[in-house]
């Protein structure tokens, strides 16, 4: 259901076509036509109807089976049918058209593609290539990077320089960042649909590890929080196809631009803060972008303007917001763990493997693409987050490791196991959060032996030490082979002649050293 959810999205929010939506889903064209064909026939478009969950879906695309049943020619302008051909739905063969009907006696069809095909293959590549208006975003960062000095060390720190530019019209975004990583990759995203003003249908980058999870020639898996932006702002991720250069050409000659033009011009300036290196990288990006074609009217900015600003979607009403995602699976006790904090799910779901979606202040639970669950993030290791509508009435019988069976199981190790595993469930806020800690004593008992448990589990109680971690300690340092009064004997009293004594500080000798 996730992949017909994103071949809808595609063709109905993106206006992709079917080829490019199946090399996105790593789908067969065929498929593609049908998935497209059952959402027709079911009368689903997008956005998705609300509350229409992926079992509801599949039983509307795929319901039971019914019951049975040339010289001195007028030249034409070249320049003009090549800015032309970059609009949407503009075809070479509308253009020969309307160029007959202003000079009846031009050149046919055929000697105007052959005439035409000539000169485009004068231009530089940075021109040459054959972009649609609005449609592909390339995105790369620069191979040279920019020193930035600390004012107060005097260290420096090499900062990367992220580049984007849009197909059609070769406009240009360069930015720096401290890093490669993930939350700077998104971040970059994000600032270049704000300096587009718009978001194209594709994006196309390198195989780089912080967008692409694992580089494959034929089925590129992307790392979910970069499909999440994709979702965002509505647009496909079309990762260039490993040791295929030409893929991303249109960003390579961008980034050797940029190398050029701006960080070469800055070679002998220094910078004191990510911000004023962004600062004049902005400057002289826009110089770049003003500066006019040698081989063709106006510039990028131009460019821009004319053809791609005019058929860029509009961004979302808010920009998105850094979210990471990892799996997890539900514990007996109803929680999943994220950074050593443990967050509450509805206790129907124990047993499953959810996702868990996590920004710096929220933390999302879904199951099967739906959310289950949400929480404020915490910082607290070790301590719970629990909505009480996530805890089961009662305390019913849910599963089979309930309070009763966890204590009838430490009665077999012995009685101290079982008083100490009631212990700690009754210590607890809610009683659940102690079956965690329970399960771990299980573990112990297999590991150590029922004898040493047992020993480890007396000891833990008298040392009011009600927890799996202090139970854990005293079996790895073998202190259940020893007795309580045998590891807190005192030391004899210590002798010497410069040490006064009681009698000193009782007495009237004190006293007077006193006055």
């Amino acid at each position: 259901m996730r992949k017909i959810k994103e071949v809808l999205r595609l063709h109905f929010e993106s206006g992709l076509s079917e080829r490019q939506i199946s090399n996105i889903c790593v789908l067969g064209k065929g498929t593609v036509r049908r998935f497209l064909k059952r959402a027709e026939t079911a009368g689903l478009s997008w956005p998705l109807p609300p509350g229409l969950d992926d079992a509801a879906l599949e039983k509307q695309l795929y319901p039971p089976p019914p019951p049975p049943s040339a010289g001195q020619r007028p030249q034409p302008d070249y320049a003009t049918i090549h800015k032309e051909l970059k609009g949407p739905n503009v075809t070479l063969q509308l253009l020969w058209e309307e160029y007959k009907q202003q000079h009846p006696d031009g050149y046919s069809y055929s000697r105007l593609s052959e005439l035409y095909s000539e000169w485009s293959k004068r231009l530089d590549l940075v021109l040459r290539q054959d972009h649609g208006a609005g449609e592909k975003m390339f995105v790369d960062h620069a191979g040279q990077t920019v020193a930035v000095i600390d004012r107060l060390t005097g260290e420096t720190r090499e900062a990367y320089v992220f580049v984007a530019v849009l197909g059609a019209s070769n406009y240009t975004y360069a930015s720096a960042t401290w890093t490669r990583g993930l939350q700077d990759w998104i971040s970059s995203h994000v600032r270049a649909f704000e300096f587009f003003q718009g978001c194209t249908r594709l994006v196309v980058p390198d195989n780089w590890k912080s967008g692409v999870k694992q580089a494959c020639y034929y089925e590129p898996e992307l790392n979910p929080t970069y499909n999440d932006l994709a979702v965002h702002y509505g647009v496909g991720i079309l990762p260039a196809r490993p040791y295929h250069a030409r893929d991303k050409a249109k960003v390579e000659a961008g980034v050797q631009v940029v190398q050029r033009w701006v960080l070469a011009a800055l070679r002998k300036r220094q910078f004191f803060s990510l911000a004023e290196l962004n600062e004049a990288i902005g400057e002289l990006t826009g110089k770049l972008n003003r500066r006019p074609f040698r081989k063709l009217p106006g510039s990028r900015e131009e460019l821009y303007r004319s053809i791609d600003l005019p058929v860029l979607r509009p961004l979302p009403a808010q920009p998105y917001v850094f979210a990471e995602w990892k799996r997890a699976r539900v514990n007996i006790d109803y929680h999943v763990e994220l950074d050593h904090h443990y967050y509450s799910v509805p206790y129907q779901l124990v047993g499953k493997e959810v996702d868990v979606r996590y920004t710096w202040t929220t933390v999302e639970i879904l199951y099967q693409g739906k959310r289950v669950a949400s929480h404020a993030r915490s910082n607290r290791p070790g301590k719970h987050s629990t909505l009480a509508e996530h805890r089961p009435k009662a305390h019913q019988k849910y599963l089979e490791w309930t309070p009763s069976r966890i204590v009838e199981w430490a009665a077999t190790m012995g009685p101290f196991t079982a008083q100490l595993a009631e212990k700690i469930i009754a210590e607890r806020p809610h009683p659940e959060q102690g079956y965690r800690s329970c399960m771990g004593l299980i573990g112990l008992g297999r590991r150590y032996g029922k004898d040493r448990l047992e020993a480890a589990a007396q000891r833990a109680i008298q040392l009011q030490a009600h927890s799996y971690p202090s139970v854990k300690s005293i079996l790895a340092r073998g202190l259940d082979r020893q007795s309580v009064t045998e590891s807190v004997t005192l030391a004899p009293p210590v002798e010497h002649a410069n040490i006064r004594g009681a009698d000193y500080y009782a007495g009237s000798l004190f006293e007077e050293a006193a006055e």
